[in-house]
């Protein structure tokens, strides 16, 4: 293949993965819960209820699904998964515009949760992992972009089209974009070999890989490190996910916000989380990760507080500041400490069993704070909750060593710039 041929595929491969996160996650997963207090005003239900179909829905979906969707990709590769996900994602947007009835809802969160899973962050790593070699770290990024840029514009386009049509065509009209912005880039792209096929194209030049350590899964269960980073990975995701789902109900029904100034908090939110990831990053290759994984879960912890400070719309800016570089940081620098701790060998067995248990945090927490909202009347005491979270979380990943944990002989400590360059490489 040309050189130009070759970029060319470069370019729509990414541009794909891009806009596939971007509205998968960006705009289906962040703009859901703009719609919570639509649903409370008008159904009368209560914020458990509302938070409830994403937490039933991940923890049915994840653990049922999850591991067929893998197999699906390394069998049939990723584009037909990425197809039947980016639809379902957006006919459940659609479904849920249209529905009034409780079963009806859990119904199309079922289908939401199960697009996230088949059109989300699993086949686009496959897909950007098998057409990349030495620019996959460079390929992700751009294309992880997406899901920032898409939650920093939902909230904007949300509030915009409900002014205009109400919230049911508000959010039938995302859904709708969800498929004609992801689907048909989705549809053109091409499956890469997950071997070289000897056409000459990127993928098929990769470099050999190291082979997996021969590391027993009872080396890594009885370390400790390996629990307290499972405990502080999963406290400052439930922190952030209880944040986040609530944040509009908070806006909106306990401080009586407008449409348009929740929108622009929540966007402010996402945007600064753009620059979080990017200045996280940039630490984590000059000091101790384990040191920039203690100043973004005190930065999720020293934000919620700032919701219950006071209405003054400068604190309410100033916590969307705070909470977004947080919430950049968040997601990544999770397996840049497996990594450093453990080694890149074991990461995808370390990765697999923090992954799940962050996923039951995250589903659950919204819904512990909702229950807590519901039963006292105010959210004080949730998002005290969140706050002792995001807390514990932080004391337990200032427990974890500073080197690498010997699980075998050839153990060695690497910097962190090190690890990033063979997460990348895998």
């Amino acid at each position: 293949m040309s050189v130009p041929a070759s970029r060319a595929r470069d370019a729509q491969v990414t541009a794909t993965a891009f806009a596939a996160l971007f509205s998968v996650v960006g705009l289906a997963l962040y703009g859901l819960p703009l719609y919570y207090d639509f649903m409370v005003r008008e159904f009368g239900w209560s914020r458990t209820m509302v938070t409830s179909g994403n937490a039933l829905s991940k923890l049915v979906v994840g653990p049922l699904f999850g591991f067929g969707a893998g197999w699906i990709v390394d069998r049939f590769g990723p584009r037909r998964l990425m197809l039947a996900g980016i639809l379902m994602a957006g006919g459940a947007l659609a479904g849920l515009a249209a529905m009034s009835a409780v079963w009806a809802f859990y119904f199309f969160y079922f289908f939401n949760a199960l697009g996230y899973v088949c059109g989300g962050p699993l086949p686009n790593q496959v897909l950007l992992s098998r057409r990349f070699d030495k620019a996959r770290g460079k390929a992700m990024g751009i294309a992880y972009l997406g899901i920032g840029v898409g939650g920093a514009i939902v909230p904007l386009l949300s509030a915009s089209l409900t002014a205009r049509f109400g919230w049911r065509t508000s959010l039938a009209l995302v859904g709708v974009a969800i498929v004609v912005i992801a689907f048909p880039l989705a549809y053109f792209v091409r499956d890469e070999r997950a071997a070289a096929d000897g056409s000459g194209s990127v993928h098929s030049e990769r470099r050999p890989q190291p082979q997996p350590q021969d590391v027993a899964l009872g080396a890594l269960l009885t370390a400790p490190a390996f629990y307290l980073l499972a405990i502080g990975s999963m406290c400052s995701i439930a922190a952030v996910g209880g944040t986040n789902q609530h944040l509009k109900l908070f806006l909106s029904l306990d401080r009586g916000y407008g449409q348009g100034e929740a929108a622009r908090v929540i966007s402010l939110v996402l945007t600064v989380s753009i620059a979080g990831r990017l200045l996280m990053g940039w630490l984590a290759d000059r000091i101790p990760v384990k040191y920039v994984m203690l100043l973004i879960y005190l930065l999720v912890a020293g934000s919620v507080p700032l919701l219950l400070a006071g209405a003054a719309r400068s604190t309410m800016y100033l916590f969307a500041v705070v909470f977004g570089l947080g919430l950049g940081g968040e997601y990544m620098i999770i397996p840049l400490m497996a990594g450093q701790l453990f080694g890149v060998e074991v990461l995808g067995r370390v990765m697999g069993i923090v992954l799940t248990a962050d996923g039951v945090a995250e589903a659950t927490a919204p819904m512990l704070v909702g229950y807590l909202r519901d039963q006292s009347g105010a959210y004080t005491i949730g998002f005290l909750t969140l706050v002792a979270t995001a807390a514990a979380g932080a004391i337990a990943i200032a427990l974890l060593p500073q080197g690498r944990i010997p699980l075998c002989a050839s153990s060695r400590p690497k910097s962190s710039s090190a690890v990033r360059a063979e997460i990348s490489s895998r």
